[in-house]
């Protein structure tokens, strides 16, 4: 058998009760908790519990747990009569003087919440990032901002290494190619990318990329331009690889002056300019380049960054 349907007639007992009401009306546009409710109405916690739970029973009301607290709020799937029948209540008790200070000292405790924060914020503005690293680790902030890429993208992590940009790209994009020239490098890059679906290892030089014409909506080469003994045929090699309007980005040094570098690591390039970067780009087809001087990391050895980006122009139609 099926449960009686409940008329507006079986919901008055739970709204004959004051208390109750008041309890309704506080917790209609935000979620309060017992204690802030207690503090809100100035009940004793006791009374507040037993009245939620009245309400509770009869669905007038939804709860959740968040860590040692529970958090209450109108049910905001109410039946047509019990929807009804609030409305009458709720009219009824606008705007008197009981409601109002109801009303003042509600907001009062939701703006404590603020102050709380603002305190917090007030005296630990000095620790605030080594605190932020200590929970959530280092540039947390940056990992959650590939999330604004379009997530039908495919991304090409040119000279990815061992992996860690496509590690950090590939959940939130359609799919990436992390091509790089080191066998090295890129046994370490599977190991790291192994249980991501949407990513595809290989092989290739800049020079001659394993990828076909437009395969890419998008180039990155992280770090990598300086280690390329022909910066400008790679250039072109990458706008063969993007669709018309795909973007580039580049990061790697600014022109710098450690020598060592060379025998050190192997780098061919120290640094680049704007100008350079820019009659490079031009050249391998790309516009709008945008070349920006990051900021330097007080805690890092090496040369000062940028980032540039480009958009590849349409290929020019060949005459035959």
């Amino acid at each position: 058998m099926t449960a009686p349907r409940l008329s507006i007639h079986d919901h008055m007992v739970e709204l004959a009760d004051t208390t109750r009401c008041r309890l309704l009306v506080a917790v209609e546009r935000q979620e309060l908790t017992v204690g802030e409710l207690a503090l809100a109405l100035q009940l004793p916690q006791s009374t507040v519990s037993r009245h939620l739970r009245i309400l509770a029973d009869q669905a007038w009301v939804s709860s959740r747990a968040e860590g040692t607290s529970r958090w209450y709020r109108r049910n905001p799937l109410l039946d047509a009569h019990m929807l009804g029948l609030w409305e009458l209540v709720r009219g009824a008790m606008a705007d008197t003087p009981a409601a109002l200070q109801d009303e003042a000292r509600i907001e009062a405790v939701v703006a404590s919440r603020r102050t709380a924060t603002q305190a917090f914020f007030a005296s630990a503005s000095a620790e605030w990032d080594a605190l932020r690293t200590d929970m959530f680790g280092a540039r947390a902030d940056l990992t959650a901002a590939f999330a604004l890429l379009d997530p039908h993208t495919v991304i090409g992590d040119l000279g990815c290494g061992t992996g860690s940009l496509s590690a950090a790209l590939a959940p939130h994009v359609h799919h990436v190619h992390a091509i790089d020239a080191s066998s090295s490098m890129l046994s370490a890059a599977s190991a790291r990318l192994s249980s991501f679906e949407n990513v595809t290892v290989a092989e290739g030089a800049l020079e001659a990329l394993p990828l076909e014409t437009g395969a890419l909506d998008a180039a990155v080469l992280m770090l990598v331009l300086h280690h390329v003994a022909d910066p400008a045929r790679a250039l072109r090699e990458v706008h063969r690889v993007l669709r018309p309007a795909g973007r580039l980005l580049i990061a790697d040094m600014r022109p710098h002056a450690h020598e060592r570098y060379r025998e050190q690591m192997g780098h061919v390039w120290l640094g680049f300019s704007d100008d350079t970067l820019r009659a490079w780009l031009h050249d391998a087809g790309f516009e709008r380049p945008h070349y920006v001087p990051l900021p330097v990391d007080p805690n890092a050895s090496g040369p000062a960054l940028f980032s540039c980006t480009a958009v590849a122009m349409p290929r020019p139609l060949m005459v035959v």
